[in-house]
């Protein structure tokens, strides 16, 4: 199947700076299920380009994807909630110009990879929750709904108090949670329940599909207290959750070059668009 590529594409200004992603589609005419994919890097690094790989792969299959931008961490200043709400924007984007981008904005899914999971986590689960509505009245889709079918969750940071205790010991010398959320559990643990996925997890916002998948090996985020922990929660909640464990595996894999049974992308990769094809 022939694809088309849309690179740099605005989907909002917030506080002066212009926000932009990468659209893979199909080029044939039509309305397509379509993936917003965010990517990963600590809330401090990294870039739509980031999914080129899996744009291409999905477009190929009938899908669009929307590799988008959000704003990052810097020294001294703290990306939450900017950028929770930076990723509202590209969904609701996607919903309002759906005919134009060639998405069906009914058939939305979000994906990310290690902080990008948690965003497109935290989004799908509280997007509409009044803690991250309101910010920016005047995009043009402020008020659409985030509600998304699908999330797709790899290696994801769910539970950032526990991610924050992990780093103590692990990498004391780059806490990426107090960076992001400019502040440590002793002096706001609310900021920190408040990011987290997990704390929306209930049986009454179970209407979205879960597919998580983590590396047994990853030492950067610990499987057993964030995806299999939330896991746990997802299904105690009533949540239709899957999941693609992969032994051996670390982190970052993701962006890896998709090859068929010959790379950790290459095994999730069938499964994730069975997934999308029952679910989507």
């Amino acid at each position: 199947m022939d694809i088309e590529i849309r690179k740099g594409v605005e989907f909002a200004r917030h506080d002066g700076i212009g926000l932009k992603g990468d659209l893979y589609a199909p080029k044939a005419p039509g309305k397509y299920p379509a993936v917003v994919a965010i990517h990963g890097g600590g809330w401090q690094m990294g870039g739509p380009a980031t999914y080129a790989e899996w744009g291409n792969w999905l477009a190929t299959r009938g899908y669009a994807l929307f590799a988008t931008s959000y704003r990052l961490s810097k020294p001294g200043e703290k990306s939450f909630p900017q950028a929770v709400h930076d990723v509202r924007a590209a969904v609701q984007f996607l919903k309002g110009e759906g005919e134009k981008m060639k998405v069906d904005g009914a058939r939305l899914a979000l994906m990310g990879d290690s902080a990008g999971g948690h965003l497109a986590a935290l989004v799908a689960l509280a997007g509409d929750h009044p803690t991250f509505t309101g910010a920016y009245r005047d995009d043009p889709y402020a008020g659409v709904s985030t509600k998304v079918k699908v999330v797709v969750g790899i290696y994801g940071v769910y539970d950032l108090l526990q991610q924050w205790q992990h780093d103590l010991v692990t990498r004391p010398r780059d806490q990426i949670t107090e960076k992001f959320l400019g502040a440590a559990p002793p002096d706001d643990r609310r900021v920190y329940f408040d990011a987290s996925p997990m704390s929306y997890v209930t049986t009454d916002n179970n209407a979205t599909a879960f597919l998580l998948s983590w590396g047994v090996q990853d030492d950067i985020v610990d499987h057993a207290s964030q995806s299999g922990a939330f896991l746990t929660a997802l299904k105690q909640a009533r949540f239709f959750a899957r999941t693609v464990v992969m032994p051996g595996a670390g982190h970052f894999w993701m962006w890896d070059p998709i090859e068929e049974q010959a790379s950790v992308t290459g095994h999730l990769a069938p499964r994730l668009l069975r997934f999308l094809a029952e679910r989507l």
